[in-house]
C-alpha cells in the first residue's frame, strides 16, 4: 500500500512541476516552484489520504494539517512571487548557469518533485494505520502543530507590517517574535515539521516520518534557509543587520543580548 501511494503521490508532483515549469517561462519568475513546493506537499497529504485504508479520523488529522500548512505557506509565497521581480537566489542561479536555462530549470523544478515525495513521509504511515483512537503523542503532535502554526503566522504578520513602513527600508526587523529569533518564521516552520513527525512514529514504521524535520532543520539552518537570507540582508541592510546578529539569537528565539 505504501508504495502505491507513493507512486501515485510521484506521479501527482511531477506533473504539478512539469506545469509550473511551463508556467515560469511567460511570468519570468522561476521562484514559483517555492510555492509549487509547498502546494504539491499539500496535494500529496489529501492523495495519502484519500487512498489510505487506515482509520478515518486519523487518515483525516494528518491530510487536515499537511493540506492547511502547505496551503497557507504556499499563498503567502505567491504573493510575493506573483508581478513581482525575480527573487535573487533565481537570478544568481541564472547568472550561474548561463546557457541551456531552460533544460536546466526544467531539473531543477522536477527535483523538488523527488524532494516533495521524500518529505511527504510522515503524511503516508498514519493514513494505513488501521488501529483506532488517538495515542498521547499523536495529540501532543497536533498540539505542537496548533502552536507552530499561529507562531508562523505572527511572525510573517510582523515582518509584513514592517515591511510596509517606508522608515523601515534598510532595517533589521525587530518587532515583536523578530526581537528574540532572527528567524522566527524558520523556527517555527521547523515546529510544524517536528509536530509531523510526532503524529508519523504512532504508527508502524512511521519512524521514517522524523527524518523529514530533520531534512528541513538542515535546509534551513545550513543551505536554502538562513545563509542565503542573512546574505541577502548584509547586501541590503548593511551594519544595522551586522548589530542584529550581534544582539539576536539565529533560530531559537532567545532575549536578546545587551
Amino acid at each position: 500500500m505504501e508504495l502505491t501511494l507513493i507512486l501515485h503521490g510521484a506521479e501527482l508532483v511531477s506533473l504539478l512541476m512539469l506545469v509550473l515549469w511551463l508556467l515560469h517561462f511567460p511570468i519570468h519568475n522561476a521562484a514559483i516552484v517555492d510555492a509549487g513546493w509547498a502546494g504539491g506537499l499539500a496535494l500529496l497529504a489529501l492523495l495519502y489520504a484519500w487512498e489510505g485504508d487506515g482509520w478515518l479520523p486519523r487518515r483525516t488529522l494528518i491530510a487536515g494539517m499537511g493540506f492547511i500548512w502547505g496551503m497557507r505557506l504556499a499563498g503567502y509565497l505567491l504573493v510575493r512571487i506573483i508581478g513581482r521581480p525575480e527573487e535573487g537566489r533565481y537570478v544568481n542561479l541564472r547568472k550561474k548557469w548561463k546557457t541551456n536555462l531552460g533544460f536546466k530549470f526544467f531539473i531543477f523544478f522536477e527535483f523538488q518533485a523527488v524532494l516533495c515525495v521524500v518529505l511527504s513521509l510522515p503524511f503516508l504511515f498514519p493514513v494505513v494505520n488501521a488501529r483506532e483512537g488517538f495515542s498521547r503523542i499523536e495529540n501532543a503532535g497536533l498540539i505542537l502543530w496548533l502552536a507552530a502554526i499561529a507562531g508562523e503566522t505572527i511572525a510573517d504578520r510582523q515582518l509584513a507590517v514592517f515591511k510596509s513602513d517606508p522608515a523601515s527600508k534598510g532595517k533589521a526587523c525587530r518587532r515583536g517574535l523578530w526581537r528574540y529569533s532572527r528567524h522566527p518564521n524558520y523556527f517555527f516552520e521547523w515546529l510544524i515539521w517536528l509536530s509531523f513527525g510526532l503524529v508519523s512514529i504512532a504508527s508502524p514504521h512511521g519512524w521514517l516520518g522524523l527524518l523529514p524535520p530533520a531534512l528541513i532543520l538542515y535546509f534551513l539552518v545550513r543551505v536554502t534557509g538562513i545563509p542565503p537570507t542573512e546574505a541577502q540582508a548584509l547586501r541590503s541592510k548593511g551594519d544595522d543587520y551586522r548589530e542584529y546578529q550581534r544582539t539576536t539569537s539565529a533560530f531559537v528565539p532567545w532575549p536578546p543580548k545587551k
